[in-house]
């Protein structure tokens, strides 16, 4: 009875085990891939910077060694603290913009699904990483984003600053995953 009793046990922690695991194999093989459709929606969105927004253009320029200082963190922390803080902008009044909206929408779903998935491999899906540098320095800078586009109150040429900074945050987030996640 005992033996029967120890084989449910780990049965039952193998099958968990299992189940946890796939959401975080579905995420190494598919974060990069659905970081890339991330860059090109925001590309194709709304085209080129427009000229008429070029005197509004805050440079925020986003810290190209942010995800260099994330060694010895998860992977998984880093890219849902990320992809979360993207998700929050993105959630803002978007009355303004004139992007196409069938893109902006797909945009948005993606971004949904990489913190859906990510949630999955983060144990308890947690928000704060341990609160390094990094977490610290990526809060500032979103928060920095989100001050630029209540300043101009929302505005068509605020998004377009954030669009233009959330990419290059996707394209270094792109070199952070493609140094880290390998299939």
């Amino acid at each position: 009875m005992a033996v029967l009793k120890w084989l449910s046990i780990c049965l039952t922690l193998f099958c968990q085990g299992t189940a946890a695991s796939k959401p975080c194999r579905w995420t190494q093989f598919r974060l990069g891939k659905l970081n890339d459709v991330s860059i090109a929606l925001l590309s194709d969105m709304g085209g080129l910077f427009p000229l008429m927004c070029a005197e509004e253009n805050v440079e925020q320029t986003f810290p190209e060694d942010l995800y260099k200082n994330t060694e010895g963190e998860d992977v998984y922390v880093v890219a849902l603290e990320a992809m979360r803080y993207v998700e929050q902008l993105y959630n803002n009044s978007l009355t303004s913009v004139t992007w196409n909206k069938t893109k902006l929408n797909m945009f948005q779903n993606v971004i949904y699904r990489q913190v859906q998935n990510l949630e999955l491999c983060v144990v308890g899906g947690v928000w704060e990483s341990s609160g390094d540098g990094w977490s610290v320095t990526l809060k500032t800078y979103f928060n920095k984003l989100n001050t630029v586009l209540k300043e101009k109150e929302h505005s068509a040429c605020a998004w377009e600053i954030v669009r233009k900074e959330i990419r290059e945050n996707l394209v270094q987030f792109k070199k952070f995953i493609d140094s880290r996640v390998k299939p």
